[in-house]
């Protein structure tokens, strides 16, 4: 049975991702930071993680994009999950009753407008987790606490849902990555994930840019990122895809010549956006 680390504990949205990436039966390997998901992969105690890297609300996690780098793992594949949160307490705990809300500090971001709306005064505590964050109030006994997370955290807790889909956009998603020590080399790829770093001269970066353009190459992510130690230096992260892999390895040739350096974190199937429900 294939292991598989991620940030948190079950029922929360990364052991979600875990299950419906991997068809077959997998064992679960739960963390409390993503520096542990990562480490778990280097030091060979799990075969693969799943890892969060962007949401529709909340944007980039900038820190999984340098845990990458720095245990040199490898983007085999992901998966985009819809989000919907929604509110949890202990049963037979009123709204009236609620001063303080418990859950991940993404999730916070993705129902802001909820929250300024009908709880102004609460207070926020973040947790690692949607589903750690339901735990507390569980195992506390907390009547005058809520957590925000999906269905299957109230479940698995026993709570009670007072309201559904409270996220701000309801076309609210994540995207995780499937990480492993290896690459996974698939005549199927037809997506990479790429960081470079380029010379600071007039129109460094729109060479590189128009490469992909000239090739037939779609740019659908490009993100920087800070270089630690170097102020005012930043490494590039692009995702692209293409419909021709001599395409593809043409634009990478050309792109080599217009860089200082590159690293190529990952080719593989791109993920659709689907509808899953939580």
């Amino acid at each position: 049975m294939k292991k598989v680390s991620i940030q948190g504990i079950k029922g929360s949205f990364h052991e979600d991702a875990a299950r419906h990436y991997f068809s077959e039966e997998i064992e679960i390997v739960e963390c409390k930071s993503f520096r542990s998901v990562c480490s778990l992969i280097d030091t060979d105690k799990v075969d693969y993680a799943v890892m969060a890297i962007e949401n529709s609300i909340a944007g980039s996690i900038l820190g999984n994009y340098l845990l990458i780098r720095e245990f040199h793992l490898k983007i085999i594949g992901e998966i985009y999950i819809h989000i919907k949160m929604n509110l949890m307490t202990n049963p037979g705990v009123s709204k009236d009753e609620i001063k303080t809300i418990y859950s991940h500090q993404m999730s916070i971001k993705q129902c802001a407008e909820y929250i300024e709306t009908y709880f102004p005064e609460a207070r926020i505590i973040e947790n690692q987790d949607t589903a750690t964050s339901a735990k507390v109030i569980r195992d506390e006994n907390l009547r005058d606490a809520a957590a925000i997370g999906n269905l299957r955290t109230a479940e698995i807790y026993g709570l009670e849902i007072h309201d559904t889909e409270i996220e701000t956009d309801k076309r609210n998603y994540t995207r995780f990555l499937i990480l492993s020590k290896h690459s996974a080399p698939n005549e199927l790829s037809n997506k990479a994930s790429l960081c470079f770093k380029v010379g600071h001269f007039y129109g460094a970066l729109a060479k590189v840019l128009n490469t992909f353009a000239d090739h037939k190459i779609n740019l659908t992510k490009i993100q920087s990122v800070p270089i630690i130690g170097k102020p005012n230096e930043y490494s590039f992260h692009v995702d692209i895809e293409w419909d021709s892999m001599e395409n593809y390895e043409k634009a990478i040739h050309q792109v080599l010549k217009n860089v200082s350096s590159l690293a190529i974190l990952g080719e593989y199937i791109r993920g659709e956006v689907a509808i899953h429900n939580q």
